[in-house]
């Protein structure tokens, strides 16, 4: 899915899910370790107030990694789910999303392009980014820990198109989530909704206009 209505200039890039395989399916994987469902951890994350409160406190900074699993411990707990022991969810988390080396290569093949790329994030971990030298690839990073702010806040898809030097008018967002493209067009910013790196590269190139070749 393309969201469009002329040609960009610039790129803002999300991190799991886009430069990493699935986190959707992450969770799957770690929701039937515990013994629950797949879709047992993501629905909580989204349904349940207090894992939904958690969530949102961590990836704005307010709480650190342990003090969310905790917190998710206790709510899986509630719901007859055991989540005990080290590493913690986020760690059995992180260890199944890996780099995706099509994607990383197609963020080097936008900038080499003339374009500027930045990082758009909701963190999720102390040290999410681990193994990825982000300041070598964006000219720009934006993430939800440092900000105060997470997507789909306005206020940061505002604050990354601010620290890339570009107007949201000028600029495409690629995301794996559709509400947060949605969410990026109320601002102007045009949307990819990203599956796989192929598809991504020929609706970037369509949004890139004639110089956005890849």
């Amino acid at each position: 899915m393309t969201t469009t209505d002329g040609a960009r200039g610039a790129v803002l890039f999300d991190f799991g899910g886009v430069l990493t395989t699935s986190v959707v399916a992450a969770f799957a994987e770690v929701s039937r370790e515990l013994g629950g469902e797949p879709g047992l951890l993501l629905r909580m994350l989204s349904k349940d107030p207090e894992s939904s409160a958690l969530l949102v406190d961590h990836e704005e900074g307010r709480i650190g990694e342990r003090e969310f699993e905790d917190g998710l411990a206790r709510r899986l707990r509630a719901h007859g789910v055991t989540a005990g022991g080290r590493p913690g969810l986020v760690g059995r988390l992180q260890a199944r999303l890996r780099p995706d080396p099509d994607m990383v290569a197609l963020v080097a093949k936008v900038r080499a392009g003339g374009h500027r790329v930045g990082l758009l994030s909701n963190s999720l971990g102390d040290d999410c980014y681990a193994g990825f030298d982000l300041p070598a690839m964006f000219d720009a990073v934006t993430v939800s820990g440092e900000i105060g702010v997470r997507k789909p806040s306005r206020r940061a898809y505002a604050i990354a198109c601010e620290r890339l030097g570009v107007a949201p008018g000028e600029t495409v967002m690629v995301d794996d989530l559709e509400q947060n493209i949605t969410a990026a067009a109320r601002l102007g910013i045009a949307g990819v909704v990203h599956r796989d790196a192929a598809t991504t590269a020929r609706e970037l190139e369509a949004l890139l206009g004639p110089s956005g070749r890849l």
